[in-house]
């Protein structure tokens, strides 16, 4: 039985059904048969097509169809920042009294939603930076909130007095308390969702707050490293280390590396994702290192 014929327009993305019958491209017996894949009620993509987070977000906005705008962190994904959307249901923010049932796929938020507060990325309907920002700072709990901030300033989608202005602008709106504190906690130098992870981790613990990317140098000024976040009064470092770090070469750098700090007198405490895992003794380290180097 020969293949069914793939629209070439129709291959890399996914669309609404009714356009592609009313444009010719298929009939609505053509979209029942198994060379489609049914995303949502009456969106659909080539069943060969591996659908990326950027697709699962198109799929959703098709499904809005103009009542709303893809949010959370899958609008803050789609801008640039890191913050992880594996797998969970495509959040998206709907005026109060919005006729809409949400399908399997699509998380639904009611919120004001001001025509300044939606743009459109790749096709896509979504919240701004400075919305998606002020949503993540009030609705998250308060360390996955700093987590997401802190991506969303070090892919310089935004500067803090961004989000403070969104707060100012917002009085009496949901989890204002909170944005003041993720404004008091988050940080543009935070690297990677673990390294904010870590700092808050130590911050909770009534450690000093680290400084973040410190980079040391010799006496001479020559630069030695960069380190996530540092306590540089006593020359100690902490830092995240993740997958990237276990290659052979990898390894050998590492070394030369931590050689030359130790040369320059610092010390380097690392800890990796079980140590997230387990604060209290990852402060207590750290607390005996600092007194230990500051003694």
């Amino acid at each position: 039985m020969p293949r069914a014929r793939v629209p070439g327009g129709l291959r890399s993305a996914p669309f609404a059904g009714r356009d592609a019958v009313a444009a010719g491209l298929l009939t609505k017996r053509q979209l029942s048969g198994d060379t489609w894949r049914r995303l949502l009620p009456g969106i659909y993509a080539w069943r060969e097509l591996k659908l990326t987070h950027h697709d699962r977000c198109l799929a959703a906005g098709l499904f809005l169809d103009g009542r709303g705008a893809v949010s959370g962190r899958n609008a803050a994904t789609l801008l640039g920042a890191d913050v992880r959307v594996l797998g969970a249901p495509v959040e998206v923010t709907l005026p109060a009294g919005t006729r809409f049932r949400a399908p399997t796929g699509i998380s639904i938020v009611r919120s004001p939603l001001p025509g300044g507060d939606t743009g459109s990325w790749a096709g896509i309907p979504i919240t701004t930076a400075g919305r998606t920002a002020f949503d993540l700072a009030r609705r998250l709990p308060l360390t996955e909130a700093v987590v997401c901030v802190d991506a969303m300033l070090a892919a310089r989608l935004l500067e803090a007095e961004d989000l403070r202005e969104s707060a100012r602008r917002r009085p009496g709106w949901t989890g204002l308390p909170q944005v003041k504190k993720v404004l008091l906690l988050c940080d543009a130098g935070a690297e990677s969702p673990q390294e904010s992870r870590l700092r808050l981790i130590l911050v909770a613990g009534g450690l000093p707050r680290p400084v973040t990317q410190y980079e040391v140098r010799t006496a001479s000024g020559l630069f030695v490293a960069r380190l996530d976040l540092a306590y540089p009064e006593h020359k100690l470092g902490v830092e995240y280390e993740g997958d990237h770090h276990r290659g052979r070469g990898a390894f050998q750098a590492d070394l030369r590396r931590m050689n030359n700090l130790r040369a320059c007198g610092w010390t380097v405490l690392r800890f990796a994702a079980r140590d997230l895992r387990e604060p209290a003794r990852l402060i207590a380290t750290v607390k005996a290192a600092l007194t230990g180097v500051s003694g």
